[in-house]
């Protein structure tokens, strides 16, 4: 499933407030994740665990070394998604 960059951000959002109960407003796209809303790794973890239900499609922590912003991290789901996408036409053509 495709999902937009407001969509992915407004996910991220929702988590921030029930797992960390960090106000919305405070979320922006430019927020660092450890030193604007204070995350550490464990909380990164936990994060990535949502969005894996919200996607639908296991990440790789890998895929998220380099993520610092909460805009980073919209990008990156884009990139696993897209990923997908392009590995899901890649078996069909393989398959016809």
């Amino acid at each position: 499933m495709k999902y937009t960059d407001q969509e992915i951000y407004s996910k991220i959002v929702s988590v921030m407030e029930e797992l960390f109960e960090i106000p919305a407003n405070e979320v922006k796209l430019e927020s660092r994740i450890s030193e604007d809303l204070d995350l550490d790794s464990i909380d990164a973890i936990d994060l990535i665990t949502e969005l894996q239900n919200f996607i639908g499609h296991r990440i790789q922590p890998e895929q998220f070394k380099n993520v610092r912003t909460v805009i980073d991290i919209v990008k990156a789901s884009q990139r696993v998604l897209s990923d997908i996408e392009n590995e899901s036409k890649t078996q069909q053509r393989t398959s016809v």
